[in-house]
């Protein structure tokens, strides 16, 4: 049996700290229209920013060969290229140093014998998916040199965010595992798992949906609620043919979707808080249930006012509050690893007879 570790579990929850830095970061970029900014991915060298006017001209001139620069009109000036540049150019240096705070104290907790092989394999296949989420995100960004292809398509988006969340809830679940890696036995509650497991499973999905109206710009359609276009369902929901093409791409159907999700999300998670709030529980899972229920109100709140003000200021808080509220399902679940069925007492049993 493995003994709890602090030092170990704290570093691996820094590691979910920092993918949180990571959406934002990346947020922020694809908020103000960066995602194809950067036209070339140096692993091993990118953190180095340009230094002489020659390597401005060369950035410039390959982000020039982008579908999205070709539509502007007035084109834009290298002035405003350096000003979008930045915020992707941070986002892809954070993305370096996550793998470097992973990779060193890594290799020196292995070192000096105080991590089991088990956890360096697992985290080094977290870092072998961190890795692959980098590649992806380059291919992604190669779609701007596409014809027509003026932002990130959703069918790369939505995938490329909903794979994020994934190390990122992976990462909450090992570092607390780490620091309590013996449940604690909880008499009752075992049946709240269950909801909280849908709940986990509908917030990712959710927030799929959600990088599907970012990616397609769907904010800009409907800004009514709980109607839209005096409609439950929008009159131009099928407007794309084939069928399915509408789930990816038409901004009318991507927003309802999303609505409808949303919607049943917030209700299941609602009621998994007061379910868990009902129960005699210890503090930890007790105030992951109380955050739950701030988290979700304030979610819903903030996708409503989004969906009526069409601001993308807003859909950028509204996921990042997503993120948090997709950790604090994730530290109640892990809060009730031990709880079970409440235990029958002598009236029960009685009555059972």
């Amino acid at each position: 049996m493995s003994k709890p570790d602090r030092l170990i579990g704290n570093w691996i929850l820094l590691l979910a700290a920092m993918v949180f830095g990571m959406v934002a970061g990346g947020g922020h970029a694809r908020t103000i229209g960066a995602g194809y900014i950067m036209q070339v991915w140096q692993p091993f060298t990118g953190f180095i920013p340009p230094r002489t006017d020659a390597d401005w001209t060369h950035l410039f001139q390959l982000y020039q060969q982008t579908s999205q620069y070709k539509a502007m009109h007035p084109p834009m000036q290298i002035a405003q290229f350096k000003a979008l540049f930045w915020p992707m150019f941070l986002d892809r240096v954070w993305g370096r140093i996550m793998a470097l705070v992973l990779l060193v104290p890594l290799a020196v907790f292995i070192a000096k014998g105080r991590i089991s092989a088990r956890l360096a394999w697992w985290l080094l296949a977290l870092f072998a998916f961190g890795g692959l989420q980098a590649a992806y995100g380059w291919l992604m960004v190669t779609t701007g040199l596409r014809p027509g292809v003026l932002n990130p398509p959703p069918e790369w988006l939505a995938p490329h965010f909903v794979s994020g969340m994934v190390i990122f809830g992976l990462l909450i679940w090992t570092g607390l595992s780490v620091k309590r890696p013996v449940p604690e036995r909880i008499e009752g509650g075992g049946y709240l798992k269950h909801w909280l497991n849908l709940s986990i499973f509908l917030i990712i999905f959710t927030m799929g949906l959600g990088a599907l109206v970012a990616a397609t710009d769907a904010i800009t359609v409907y800004n009514s609620f709980p109607l839209m276009g005096g409609r439950w369902v929008p009159a131009d929901y099928f407007a794309l043919h084939p069928g399915w093409l509408n789930l990816l791409e038409n901004k009318a159907a991507v927003q309802f979707d999303h609505r409808v999700f949303a919607t049943i999300t917030a209700l299941t998670v609602l009621i998994t808080a007061i379910l868990g709030l009902r129960e005699t529980l210890p503090p930890g899972p007790r105030d992951a249930f109380l955050v739950m229920t701030g988290l979700v109100s304030l979610q819903y709140l903030l996708g409503m006012v989004t969906i009526i003000s069409g601001s993308v200021d807003l859909g950028y808080v509204h996921e990042l509050n997503a993120v948090l509220l997709l950790a604090a399902a994730i530290v109640a679940r892990h809060g009730l690893r031990g709880a079970g069925p409440r235990p029958m007492l002598d009236t029960e049993f009685a009555a059972a007879e």
